[in-house]
């Protein structure tokens, strides 16, 4: 169970290999599907042009943005370029035709939220190195006397990593080693081994909405809203929504998961997983008092998630109370790692991505191209009279969360979603904040291919050994995908308004 703990984001490089190797299973009918999308637009975007030449109410700049966004989407879709470089020539691009100032583009690269990001891998990587992750999940499993609670367990002390380690794919790197101590220690038990492998990517892709930093595509929703002119999200208030909606769908997905892969009689037999047999596996101790590196570390993540969660209180900006945070576990005599050794584990291409993809969503935003995208996909839903704003809500989460079958890339999906559904919002009758969130939340399922997300990728197959099978996720995702998207309306039209977030706008 030895620690160990890779910079990966939720997006493209990573995601790749996986996919080529498990998700693109018939070639020849995805360069088809490609090659008859590229026809259509390629139509679309000449469209556009004569749109703008001929002045019938879309202008020139927004037709631009348009013609470059629809080819990035497409190029994300059908090409195995990665994400983050088709972003990037896109905003590129952008700057070229002169639709975006240069000086925006750059200015993208030093917006807090990277540097708050950024910081924050620096303090994971640290807190990784002292073997805390280990020792919880220890602590937590040597609990459990049946399967039902191995599971719900586990499933409590996942959510609990996303307020140590941002990215899903950090999460399941991380967690990777105690799962395959559990399944040296249960091997005996091959039906329980098999709902936990399912059971470790499922929870982590849920449980990512509890945290700001739970994924890239947060941060972009966030920044994308600030630059149509709300005030966006911080660490407190977007805990305060994702929180409950993590832990509702983290534990009946294991309850659900528990169902589909065990049978009663599994459920039934006594466990009992002690701690001498999960140290075998691990070169740190796990159990015992705390090393001088793990208590600092330990409060250390503490005082700074605490001021996250307090910033209206002391005023300071949470990428602020992150770098004191990584200048602090890096120091010298002190701190837990070094900050060269931390800086490695950063995700730059992450970043990058999201500077580039906010500098997209900034144009679409600006140009007026959002407004007429969105009139044009989710104008009919004005047809639905005074209906037309719960419509809309089912829409964008239906729509979201079966976005991951075409968009592999979550920060991708939010890309190319969020500016449209901010700007359509407003003449439907529905808070721009609340779609938003709600969108970004129901776009958390993605299980239904193994290259659907880096962490189903990771879980699939451990060392030459086949954990699960695309079946079961097929089986899995006809029965979790629908209990997720009506746990997102359920919140978007009962529980978030009650929090200070209403989904339906007053007249």
């Amino acid at each position: 169970m030895s620690e160990i703990y890779y910079s990966t984001a939720d997006h493209d490089a990573d995601r790749r290999p996986a996919a080529a190797a498990t998700g693109r299973r018939f070639p020849g009918t995805l360069r088809l599907a490609g090659t008859v999308v590229l026809v259509l637009a390629l139509g679309l975007m000449a469209a556009l042009v004569v749109n703008a030449v001929n002045g019938w109410g879309l202008g020139g700049p927004a037709a631009v943005t348009l013609c470059i966004f629809i080819a990035a989407v497409w190029f994300w879709i059908f090409s195995p370029v990665e994400d983050t470089y088709v972003a990037l020539g896109a905003a590129v691009a952008l700057v070229i035709s002169g639709v975006l100032p240069s000086e925006s583009l750059f200015a993208a690269l030093g917006e807090d939220t990277v540097w708050l990001l950024m910081a924050a891998f620096v303090i994971a990587s640290a807190v990784a190195s002292t073997g805390l992750a280990g020792r919880g999940a220890a602590f937590i499993i040597s609990g459990a006397r049946s399967v039902r609670q191995l599971a719900h367990l586990s499933c409590l002390g996942l959510i609990v990593t996303a307020f140590a380690i941002p990215a899903t794919s950090g999460r399941a790197a991380l967690v990777l080693p105690i799962f395959l101590t559990l399944r040296r220690v249960l091997q005996d038990r091959p039906t329980v081994v098999k709902m936990l492998a399912v059971l470790f990517p499922t929870v982590i892709l849920l449980s990512a909405v509890s945290s700001f930093l739970g994924a890239g595509a947060h941060l972009i929703t966030s920044q994308i809203l600030q630059a149509a002119g709300y005030p966006g999200f911080g660490f407190a208030s977007w805990l305060l929504l994702g929180l409950p909606l993590a832990l509702a769908a983290s534990f009946l997905a294991t309850e659900l998961v528990l169902r589909l892969f065990t049978d009663r009689s599994d459920r039934a037999e006594p466990l009992r997983i002690n701690t001498a047999r999960l140290q075998e596996d691990n070169p740190q101790r796990i159990s015992g008092p705390l090393a001088l590196a793990e208590q600092r570390c330990l409060l250390l993540l503490c005082t700074v998630v605490a001021l996250w969660c307090t910033e209206s209180i002391h005023g300071l900006d949470p990428a602020l109370v992150a770098l004191i945070g990584a200048l602090v576990v890096c120091l010298p005599a002190y701190g837990a790692t070094d900050l060269g050794t931390a800086l490695k584990t950063v995700p730059w291409s992450m970043l990058i991505f999201m500077a580039a993809t906010l500098a997209l969503g900034s144009s679409l935003v600006s140009t007026g191209a959002a407004d007429w995208l969105a009139s044009l996909i989710l104008g009919p839903v004005s047809f639905f009279g005074a209906a037309k704003p719960y419509v809309f809500v089912v829409v964008v989460v239906v729509a979201s969360t079966a976005a991951h079958l075409v968009i592999q890339s979550r920060s991708a999906r939010s890309a190319v979603l969020i500016p449209v559904i901010v700007a359509s919002a407003g003449a439907m009758g529905v808070e721009p904040m609340a779609a938003a969130f709600a969108s970004t939340a129901a776009a958390g399922f993605c299980h239904t291919l193994t290259s659907s997300a880096k962490p189903v990728a990771i879980f699939a197959e451990t060392g030459g050994h086949v954990n699960y099978v695309p079946a079961d996720l097929l089986r899995l995702s006809v029965w979790l995908a629908p209990l997720s998207a009506g746990l997102v309306l359920l919140f978007s039209l009962a529980v978030w308004p009650l929090l200070g977030l209403p989904i339906i706008s007053l007249p």
